[in-house]
């Protein structure tokens, strides 16, 4: 995939395109910046960890019997956001953007892009954690928005630079939907066990005799 074929012809395309752009309105390089650098650790760790802590608190009030299950699985696709990436970063070896060769030092932690990986998780399973708090379907469609719009944006301002070919951003984001996924699914879980709970009578405040 690295070396040629149909993808990476595309690929160098697409990176020609945003650099023609790039050169063509540097105004917008600022902004793109800003962009990339959501994608930090710095930023997107923070917001998952807030969310994470707010999620675990409103379910343990609520009683809820795996309360805790959504943000563990949240902080665990995080943890392995590095693991996967450096892991890949390795053993595919791709240059820099525009390159053909290895640097000097033989540093090629191109594919798939950290940065991407790391905002769209952390943003995606932020959403996905405060998501059952929303109760209005406007806010909800509001908030998928909310948690796709920084990862496409991170994505487009680390090509705009030239840090990332496209294949790298579109690698990581493929990587965030499967970790995402994960997360999702150890919240269905979570509520299919509390509703499960609440039409037995166990779970939350039902589990409390009012004799004693």
């Amino acid at each position: 995939m690295s070396g040629g074929g149909r993808l990476v012809a595309r690929d160098w395309a697409v990176l020609g395109w945003f650099q023609r752009a790039a050169a063509a309105h540097p105004a917008l390089n600022g902004p793109a910046q800003v962009l990339s650098d959501v994608g930090n650790v710095q930023v997107a760790v923070p917001l998952l960890l807030a969310a994470v802590v707010v999620a675990g608190v409103r379910g343990r009030r609520s009683g809820l019997l795996l309360w805790w299950l959504p943000p563990l699985a949240a902080v665990l696709a995080m943890a392995l956001v590095p693991l996967v990436v450096g892991l890949v970063k390795s053993a595919v070896a791709r240059p820099a953007p525009g390159k053909l060769r290895l640097g000097p030092n033989g540093y090629a932690g191109f594919f798939p892009s950290g940065h991407t990986a790391t905002s769209s998780v952390a943003v995606g399973a932020a959403a996905l954690l405060v998501l059952p708090a929303v109760g209005r379907a406007a806010l909800r469609r509001a908030l998928y928005a909310a948690a796709l719009l920084p990862a496409a944006g991170v994505g487009a301002g680390l090509v705009w630079h030239g840090y990332h070919w496209p294949l790298d951003v579109l690698a990581s984001w493929c990587l965030a939907a499967s970790l995402l996924s994960a997360v999702a699914a150890a919240g269905v879980v979570a509520r299919a066990v509390a509703a499960g709970g609440r039409e037995s009578g166990v779970g939350g405040e039902s589990e409390v005799d009012p004799a004693v």
